[in-house]
């Protein structure tokens, strides 16, 4: 029985309606959070360096706060933020599906958990508009203590 419900199409599509619905409340509350996800779904745009991308585990936690959190959005059933990764703090836009989103965590207490496996086909890969990068950048710049980032 349990087996049938977490690999229900119907009962995946309601764990992503409740995951956007969490994370909009996050964002309305202003309430910093982290997605434990699994890595394979996830798109960098750019592409991560291997070396790089070759450190997350299977599942892996990110922690949106600052800067990462500010530039945070629901785009086209992914979560989007931007983040920067490694000693260089290499940025990219990573786009995570809701439905590969198997926690919601605040102040390391997990509060949504999602037991779908099933998972929704064809969600169409977010890619980066110009205007979005230009944005991003232009936020990120506004912050006098983002400067220390910039090779000059």
């Amino acid at each position: 029985m349990l087996d049938s419900t977490i690999d229900d199409s119907d009962f995946s599509k309601l764990m992503q309606k409740h995951i956007q619905e969490f994370i909009i409340h996050f964002f309305h509350k202003e309430q910093n959070f982290g997605v434990l996800c699994s890595i394979e779904d996830v798109f960098f745009e750019p592409k991560l360096p291997k070396n790089i991308a070759d450190d997350f585990r299977p599942l892996t936690l990110f922690f949106l706060a600052g800067y990462t959190f500010e530039s945070a959005h629901i785009q086209d059933d992914y979560l989007v933020f931007e983040a920067g990764f490694g000693a260089d703090n290499f940025g990219s836009i990573v786009s995570v599906p809701l439905t590969s989103i198997l926690q919601v965590i605040v102040d390391e207490t997990p509060l949504l958990i999602n037991l779908a496996t099933h998972k929704i086909e064809d969600v169409p890969k977010v890619k980066a508009s110009p205007k979005g990068i230009q944005d991003s950048m232009a936020s990120f710049l506004s912050n006098p203590e983002n400067s220390k980032f910039i090779n000059k």
